[in-house]
C-alpha cells in the first residue's frame, strides 16, 4: 500500500513539474517505410516530399524547435498546433502517428544541402533594390504590412522562398486575406484583414495604420482570397539577385 501511494505521489509530482513519460518510437525498417508513406500522404503537401520544407517548416534537422523530444513530436502530430496551419492527425491511429514520428526523426539525419547564392549580397538586395524592409521586419526593424522575417530561414525552404518572390499568389497563407471596406460614410480602406467577427472587422492598411469598422456601418466588404499584396519580383530582379536574396532569407534563423 505504501509503495502504491508513493507511486501515485511521484506521478502527481511529475505531472505538476510539467514532465511526461518518454515515448518510444518504432525503429524497424517496416515501420519507417510505413511512416514514409503516411508522411507523403498527410504531411508532404506542407513540409515537402522529403521534409525539406514548403509552406510548413523544414524537418531535415536534428532538433525541431517545437518538438525537442519524441513525446512532443507525437503530441503535435496528434493534436496539431493551435493558431497555425498545422492540423492534428485526424484519420491516423496511434501506431501510425508513431510510425510517422519515427520517419520525421529520421529526416534529421539527412545532410542539409547548402543554399546557393551570396547571402551578403542578398542582404543588400533586401535593403536596397528589393525594398523588402518597406513591408517586412527583421529583429524589429522594417515595415509591418508583411510577415516578420526574423527566423524565416527556419520555417520555409529555399524553394518556397524563391516561389514566394517570383509568384507571391502561389504561397498565400489560408488565414491571410486582403479586403476593401466601404463604409456608409467615409473613405474606402484597403489592406490586410487582422480580425473579423459577426459585428466588426479590423484592417491594417499599406502604411501600417489600423482601421476598425462596425459592420452595421459598412456598405460593402470586398474579399480577395488567394491574393497577396506583395508584387512579383520576376523581371524586377535578375535571376542572380533573386538567388542571392533567397540565400540571405534562408540564413535568417533564431540566434543561439
Amino acid at each position: 500500500m505504501k509503495l502504491a501511494w508513493c507511486g501515485l505521489v511521484c506521478s502527481l509530482a511529475a505531472f505538476a513539474a510539467g514532465t511526461e513519460a518518454k515515448v518510444k518510437l518504432p525503429a524497424g525498417r517496416a515501420d519507417l517505410q510505413q511512416g514514409e508513406k503516411l508522411f507523403k500522404v498527410h504531411c508532404a503537401v506542407c513540409h515537402g516530399p522529403n521534409g525539406e520544407g514548403m509552406r510548413g517548416p523544414a524537418l531535415t534537422r536534428a532538433r525541431l524547435k517545437r518538438a525537442p523530444d519524441d513525446a512532443a513530436l507525437v503530441r503535435i502530430l496528434e493534436n496539431g498546433i493551435r493558431g497555425t496551419e498545422m492540423p492534428g492527425s485526424g484519420v491516423m491511429n496511434e501506431r501510425e502517428v508513431r510510425q510517422t514520428a519515427a520517419y520525421v526523426r529520421s529526416l534529421g539525419k539527412v545532410p542539409i544541402k547548402a543554399v546557393p547564392g551570396d547571402a551578403g549580397h542578398g542582404a543588400e538586395v533586401y535593403r536596397g533594390k528589393g525594398n523588402c524592409a518597406g513591408c517586412h521586419s527583421i529583429r524589429g526593424e522594417g515595415g509591418v504590412q508583411g510577415p516578420d522575417l526574423t527566423t524565416i530561414g527556419e520555417s520555409r525552404s529555399a524553394a518556397f522562398l524563391r516561389e514566394s518572390i517570383v509568384n507571391p499568389n502561389a504561397a498565400v497563407p489560408e488565414e491571410y486575406l486582403l479586403v476593401t471596406v466601404a463604409p456608409t460614410s467615409g473613405n474606402r480602406v484597403s489592406g490586410e484583414r487582422v480580425n473579423e467577427d459577426s459585428f466588426s472587422i479590423q484592417v491594417r492598411d499599406a502604411a501600417g495604420r489600423m482601421h476598425s469598422f462596425w459592420k452595421k456601418d459598412v456598405a460593402q466588404i470586398e474579399r480577395q482570397r488567394g491574393k497577396s499584396a506583395m508584387p512579383s519580383y520576376q523581371g524586377q530582379l535578375s535571376d542572380a539577385e533573386i538567388t542571392d536574396l533567397v540565400a540571405y532569407l534562408a540564413s535568417l534563423k533564431e540566434s543561439k
